[in-house]
């Protein structure tokens, strides 16, 4: 067995968000639901610890699980263990429940104290971060014996391997004189969690859908951030486990919209090509580059004279924004990198460049607006924080291949101006304009593009004047925006909160490990 570590208004991205993603995996019907609370508790009431998802949730059946084996096979003994940690627990009538992790098996069991015969205790197994746990549910079933107050039940594994599940336990209990169902919050083994990004890079392939290729609710462009962030950490810590998400990723969606991964978002199509170089750069997988080429090609056919120059946003509409423009200048700076004897996409990096300095769209803070208006003017817009970070990275990508130090100087201008605005910043720590409490809209991406762009700048720069500014997101976004399954919600100083679906948050805090880490 191959262990984990080896392996009339100009439209904008905010506002087009939920009208743009692709539906997302099927919701259960209301009666199935029923049914599954019906079989996991057979009375109304249910009391949970107040970082559990309810046990009354998506769970089907008590259906037996197949068995999983990784080191071990399932229901294992407990004594046999060579560890016992607990991560989380709960209590319910004077019983306390248990999530016992044994590390160095990757497995887990539950136990229940405090209790009476007849109590039950059991396990419940997730492979989407807790989101449903379906035939994982209430696994070694099993009730405190005559005489005793606790019991324990055997050790199932958190991981199925051999499918490329990444999964997470928790212990649930119901007394035998009462009706409510308690459970700890979900957690899993140490493995491929060994830090604050190897914790969140795993509990974020939780949400690749491997039917699909793509993350949870399928999001198309996000799925590109997320994968960057994915393969990027594995270049920054060396955990390869992963790397199948990026073949995976690559078969089942090459063909999909217009091909090479292009569609009619120019931006989208950027956001892809980006993500094809991190995974050339990894692999050296010719494939990837040559996509990444196929996009850049694409997005070059969309240069137009409409305000002198650059890259419309969408195929059919004229507009002329930051993001599509940033994009395009680190796509073909990084082509240039990455292809000896290039001209081409130098000059075109270039010209980009050199447009987009010009456009207006950079404000007289040093701070960029979404985009132009019909009068080729700065429209105003708001100062997404993606925008204020995908030109550093374009600009540290640039100077790779130009080593100009202008170009440089003009980077640091604009993440000075970022790092140290209030507005962006408000009490020290990013935050998103106009923040939501969901992780599905197209806002909850953007700040993972800008800390990737800052990190990618930083580490360009001989003094790493931004790692400071990185490390203070980082410490607060693990201390406030983290539950037990290192998880993340959308405003890293706090409060925590868990939407029901939707990537964009958890790949904005691996982003953000990424960058402090590699700084």
């Amino acid at each position: 067995m191959t262990p984990l570590s080896e392996l009339g208004t100009t439209p904008t991205r905010a506002t087009r968000g939920r009208t743009r993603r692709r539906a997302g995996r099927a919701v259960v019907p209301a009666v199935a639901a029923a049914l599954a609370c019906l079989l996991a508790a057979p009375s109304a009431a249910v009391a949970e610890p107040d970082d559990a998802p309810p046990a009354t949730g998506p769970a089907t059946t008590a259906a037996a699980a197949a068995e999983i084996c990784d080191i071990y096979c399932d229901a294992r003994d407990p004594a046999s263990a060579q560890g016992d940690r607990v991560p989380v627990s709960a209590t319910l009538h004077g019983r306390t429940l248990r999530l016992h992790v044994s590390d160095p098996d990757v497995m887990g069991w539950g136990s229940v104290d405090g209790g009476r015969a007849g109590d039950e205790v059991w396990l419940d197994r997730s492979f989407d971060g807790g989101r449903t746990w379906a035939s994982g549910s209430r696994l070694g079933l099993t009730s405190v014996p005559t005489g005793a107050t606790g019991w324990r039940t055997q050790m199932y594994n958190v991981d199925d391997w051999a499918n490329a599940g990444v999964g997470a336990l928790r212990a649930c209990s119901k007394a035998v004189d009462h009706p409510e169902i308690a459970c700890t919050g979900w957690a899993r083994n140490d493995r491929n969690a060994w830090s604050r990004s190897t914790a969140a890079a795993t509990s974020l392939m939780m949400l690749w859908d491997r039917n699909t290729g793509l993350f949870e609710t399928n999001g198309w462009w996000t799925g590109a951030n997320a994968l960057t962030a994915v393969v990027d950490n594995a270049r920054i810590t060396g955990m390869g486990s992963y790397r199948y998400a990026i073949a995976g990723t690559y078969d089942k969606n090459v063909n999909a919209r217009d091909g090479q991964f292009r569609n009619e978002y120019l931006d989208d199509t950027g956001w892809w090509g980006l993500a094809w170089i991190a995974a050339y750069d990894l692999t050296g997988d010719s494939r990837y580059l040559s996509t990444a080429r196929a996009d850049a090609d694409h997005m070059r056919r969309y240069w137009t004279g409409t305000c002198g120059g650059g890259v419309q946003w969408n195929t059919g509409i004229a507009y002329k924004n930051a993001i599509t423009n940033e994009l395009y200048i680190q796509l073909n700076a990084a082509l240039h990198n990455r292809i000896p004897g290039d001209t081409t996409y130098l000059q075109r990096a270039r010209e980009g460049w050199d447009w987009f300095r010009g456009s207006g769209m950079i404000n007289s803070g040093n701070l960029v607006n979404d985009g132009l208006d019909d009068s080729c003017a700065n429209n105003g817009q708001p100062t997404w924080t993606y925008n204020q970070g995908v030109i550093l990275g374009a600009l540290a990508e640039l100077h790779r291949a130009t080593g100009d130090g202008a170009v440089l100087d003009a980077a640091r201008r604009l993440a000075d101006a970022s790092t140290t605005s209030g507005y962006l910043n408000p009490g020290g720590i990013l935050r998103e304009v106009n923040e939501g409490d969901d992780c599905s809209s197209d806002g909850a991406s953007f700040k993972g593009a800008y800390v990737r762009g800052l990190g990618r700048l930083n580490a360009a720069l001989g003094d790493r004047p931004y790692s400071a500014y990185l490390d203070r997101q980082s410490d607060a976004a693990y201390a406030n925006a983290r539950d037990s399954l290192s998880m993340y919600g959308p405003h890293w100083a706090g409060p925590l909160v868990r939407p029901a679906t939707g990537h964009g948050c958890q790949h904005g805090a691996l982003d953000l490990f990424n960058a402090a880490e590699a700084s």
